[in-house]
């Protein structure tokens, strides 16, 4: 598991300008779906306190939820539990924890370009979202005037997954060319959050890295930060079993 910062190419209107990426091996990390709706009376957490009660080494937003502050807004699902049964018209899904070792143990399905139908049954978690880079790796994403941070999950052609996180507000078109213009062979990608909402939480490695995100109204606390804000549903990283702890580096070309 490896940690880098790499600086935007054009610098925000406020905040740091940087890109965080959290690179992540599946042969040595897995992935696990945490939602507050799992169990009746489970209360949304921030990604810290998810990492502390699930024993986790990194956790990002699963997806945008509704007003109901527990539902994706699209499908998704684990073996035990369904959040959203619906599949919208969004083309990107998260699958893991396959069931099928034919298929790859991680991907981020395009249905633009995969056979969604015949690879659904395949995994057992299911997290479906805006799609942001095509299967020929063109941003999908209109430019627009509104700016804002953003969390996005990815994955590299040697099948490792990334966790994003830009904390300056930028839009979202340009946080897609940021991140195709690095050195780290960005491959499928979807959105997960934007705003306040947008987290990324990383314990490892003998270090604490808590990300939140902004816009231009969000409330500070004295010291300049922002409070971290519960979520209803994340995506977690765990060591695998006999696994050594992990250590955190600057990732390189």
């Amino acid at each position: 598991m490896e940690l880098g910062t790499f600086e935007a190419p054009s610098p925000s209107d406020s905040g740091d300008s940087k890109i965080r990426i959290l690179r992540i091996d599946p042969n040595h990390f897995e992935l696990k779906l945490l939602n507050a709706s799992a169990s009746e009376g489970r209360a949304p957490l921030t990604p810290r306190e998810w990492s502390r009660q699930h024993g986790l080494v990194a956790v990002i937003n699963a997806s945008m939820y509704q007003e109901d502050y527990r539902s994706s807004v699209s499908l998704m699902r684990t073996r035990a539990h369904t959040n959203n049964p619906r599949l919208s018209k969004d083309k990107a899904v998260l699958a893991f924890d396959r069931l099928d070792p034919g298929v790859p143990p991680v991907q981020i399905i395009d249905r633009s370009c995969q056979d969604f139908d015949s690879l659904r049954n395949r995994y057992g978690t299911l997290i479906q979202s805006i799609r942001m880079v095509s299967c020929s790796g063109r941003n999908v994403w209109k430019q627009g005037s509104d700016k804002w941070s953003t969390a996005a999950i990815g994955m590299d052609p040697a099948g490792r997954i990334l966790f994003i996180h830009v904390r300056s507000p930028y839009t979202t078109h340009d946080v897609i060319d940021f991140l195709l213009a690095l050195p780290i062979d960005l491959r499928n990608t979807m959105y997960v959050e934007g705003g306040p909402q947008a987290q990324l939480y990383v314990s490892g490695g003998g270090q604490e890295v808590e990300l939140v995100g902004t816009h231009a109204a969000t409330f500070l606390l004295g010291d300049g930060t922002v409070p971290a804000l519960p979520l209803p549903n994340v995506v977690g990283v765990i060591r695998r079993s006999a696994e050594p702890r992990s250590t955190e580096k600057t990732i390189s070309p």
